[in-house]
Parts: C-alpha cells; sequence; structure tokens
C-alpha cells in the first residue's frame, strides 16, 4: 500500500493535512492524485486480483498459484505466474496444505490369484481406454469406515467408475468396475492394474476381467509406488474433498463423493500431466483432435 493509498484509507479518522505532514508528502500533489483518480496499472491489478479470487474460490481454496495462471491463461489473461503469485499473496489466497492421510486397506493374504506386473511404473498412457488403474481407500464415517473403489483412467486421470460400500470386498471391487464398463464400453485389451488386494485376485473378479477382454497386472507385494497414480487420486481426494471430515454414514459419503467427481475432479480440475486441462476436457481434445493427442 502506497502512502497515497494510506492517506485515502485513513482520512475518515484523521486529518489529510496532518498525514500528509507526517509522511512528507505535498498536498497539493495528494489532490491531484485524488482528483486524476486511480492509475490505469492500479486498475488493472484491482481487475486481476477480482479473476483471481473467482478462479480460487472456484477451485474449492484449492489451487496454488501454478493452476490459477493456467486457469486465467485459459481464459483470455495475458498475465505471468509471478503477477498471480504476488496477487495471491496480496490477497492472502493459499492452497491448503496437504497432511498425510491413508488408511491401508490392502490385504493380500488370501489372494487367489496373483498377476505380473505388466505396467512396471509407466504411468503415460498415449490414449483413453489404454490403462485403467483401481484402488480402494477408507472413508471415515460416525462409529466405523466406509470404503471408496475407483477407477481411473491412466491417460486423463479421469475417475471412469466408483463405488462406496461398507465392506471391502469383492462385490464392491465389481461395483467399481461395472460402474466403469457401463459408462466407457471399453475395448477388449484394456490393461487393468491393481495392487494385490484379495477382492482383485479372487475369482469372480478375474472371472468377469477375462469375460470383458481385460489384460490383469498387479503391483508387486507391499510396493504402494507400483500403483501411485491411483495412490495420488486418494491423497487428492483427501486434500480437496474429505478435509479430514467424518461423514454421517454411508449415504452421507456417497453425496459428497458423487458432488466432488461430477461438479468439479473430472470436468473442472487442473491437471499438470494433462497440461493443465481437466480429464473430461483432455479426453475431448484427444477425441476432436486425434493427430495431436
Amino acid at each position: 500500500m502506497s502512502v497515497h493509498e494510506f492517506i485515502d484509507a485513513e482520512k475518515a479518522e484523521f486529518p489529510v493535512t496532518v498525514m500528509c505532514e507526517v509522511f512528507g508528502v505535498s498536498r497539493s500533489a495528494y489532490y491531484e492524485r485524488a482528483r486524476r483518480g486511480p492509475s490505469a496499472r492500479k486498475l488493472r491489478r484491482e481487475e486481476l486480483a477480482r479473476k483471481v479470487t473467482v478462479v480460487h474460490e472456484a477451485s474449492r481454496r484449492t489451487y496454488g498459484s501454478p493452476r490459477v495462471h493456467a486457469a486465467l491463461v485459459q481464459q483470455g489473461e495475458v498475465v505471468s505466474e509471478k503477477t498471480i503469485a504476488a496477487v495471491m499473496q496480496e490477497k492472502c489466497l493459499t492452497a491448503r496444505s496437504r497432511r498425510a492421510f491413508r488408511v491401508a486397506t490392502t490385504d493380500s493374504r488370501f489372494t487367489e490369484r496373483v498377476a505380473p506386473n505388466l505396467l512396471d511404473r509407466n504411468f503415460m498412457a498415449t490414449r483413453p481406454n489404454q490403462v485403467w488403474v483401481t484402488d480402494v481407500t477408507a472413508l471415515p464415517v460416525l462409529g466405523g469406515w466406509v470404503y471408496l473403489a475407483s477407477i481411473l483412467d491412466l491417460y486423463s486421470r479421469r475417475i471412469v467408475g466408483w463405488d462406496i460400500s461398507d465392506a471391502n470386498d469383492t462385490a464392491l471391487a465389481q461395483s467399481a468396475l461395472q460402474s466403469a464398463v457401463l459408462q466407457r464400453g471399453p475395448p477388449p485389451g484394456v490393461l487393468h492394474h491393481s495392487d494385490r488386494g484379495s477382492p482383485y485376485g479372487s475369482k469372480d473378479y478375474v472371472r468377469q476381467l477375462d469375460e470383458l477382454g481385460f489384460v490383469r497386472s498387479m503391483s508387486r507385494k507391499g510396493n504402494c509406488w507400483d500403483n501411485a497414480v491411483a495412490e495420488s487420486f486418494f491423497s487428492t481426494l483427501e486434500f480437496e474433498c474429505v478435509q479430514g471430515r467424518v461423514f454421517a454414514d454411508l449415504e452421507h459419503a456417497r453425496s459428497v463423493i458423487a458432488d466432488y467427481l461430477d461438479a468439479f475432479y473430472n470436468p473442472v480440475r487442473l491437471h499438470s500431466t494433462n497440461g493443465f486441462q481437466s480429464p473430461i476436457v483432455s479426453e475431448l481434445f484427444f477425441h476432436s483432435h486425434p493427430q495431436a493427442a
């Protein structure tokens, strides 16, 4: 804040003459500036601050300056990320701090059919429906836990199928898979990667994958990095949606997760791996520009 701006802000409380004397400002210069009004640079800064605030709020206050900058550039703004970072600092706009949160859900003691690690940490797909990764996380509810199974398309990072249950079992894994298949209608040959959780190696789940023409891949035992993208999604979910809350019950958790995925994560959230496009926009671009993808 400049001296003139400070005088403007405080003139209802203190005489302008006194403040000009205290700060060594010419009264005539002060009044001349007041007559001219705010400069074009100041007006531009205020306009930019309004736009930054709108984007930050729309991101559910989760975007830092890189994503805010990317969103504004997509809106046609010509501005540097450094300027956006400065504006956010002036307005005290920050992304919330992430905290470690992950309840272990993998139990491979009773996994019947283990598959080789065909994905081998190659987390970049060249088209949609080439590689799906899946995992389960626990969400806190009053009196216990419920379990979210999700399936993510590696090309766009889009969640293509999911379900919630009070049991981490084969039925939950199958329900998430069925929702993904109904939504996507994938061709045979999609690589399906999971950890070694017993639902993913059960006879019923493997039979379903075989019937649909999936190629099975599993992480190595006890190695979470082999399924890092699925793990990363759950970290993002906690940071941007769960936020440490305890849900009332399973249906409350389902409602909140559905709103997050359908209204923000899939259609809106900018992903750095997509060139700061949302999952849905990334897929739309692929289908409309197949030569460039």
